[in-house]
Order: structure tokens, then sequence, then C-alpha cells
């Protein structure tokens, strides 16, 4: 679970806030004036969290996006858009 700390009492607690987050993986939430400003998250989450991102999703979309190209080479636009759009039906059927 989040803890809400604010910045003064941060900076008087730095170490022990430091050594929570990154051994017992703890989020903090860091307030100035009682408004979360900041987080301070253990670095495997700041990891996963760069990978989400849009940098992230955009390069795994490109790599998809290849391999897609490379699947389809042998294919012609007419069957590819009627696979895409059988694909379409199957999904709406299980709406």
């Amino acid at each position: 679970m989040d803890r809400i700390i604010g910045v003064t009492e941060l900076q008087r607690k730095f170490a022990a806030i430091f050594d929570e987050v990154a051994t017992k993986r703890i989020a903090y939430i860091l307030t100035r004036g009682s408004r979360p400003e900041a987080a301070m998250i253990p670095y495997e989450e700041y990891v996963k969290f760069v990978k989400s991102s849009d940098g992230g999703a955009l390069a795994r979309f490109d790599k998809l996006c290849a391999r897609m190209a490379v699947a389809n080479a042998k294919c012609s636009e007419e069957e590819v858009e009627a696979d895409l759009r059988a694909a379409t039906r199957e999904v709406r059927k299980k709406r």
C-alpha cells in the first residue's frame, strides 16, 4: 500500500524512507502543502512503467508491424483485408 509523506518529513527521514522503498518495496506519494506532487517507487516498478509507457508501447507496436509484414508478404491485400474482417466479426460476436 502506498504511503503519503510530506516533503519536509521526507527530508528528515530520507535514509529510512529510501530503505523502505528499496528493500520493502513500499511506494510513497510525496506531498507539498497537502498536494500530491511526486512519487517514490522501487526501481523495478519504474522499469515496468517505462516499458509500458508510450515509447515502450510504440517500440513493441513497430516490432509487431514488422513481423506482420513478413508473415503477410505472401498474401494479397484482399486476403489480409478478408482476414481482418473475419476477425472483427468474431470479436464483435463475443461482446
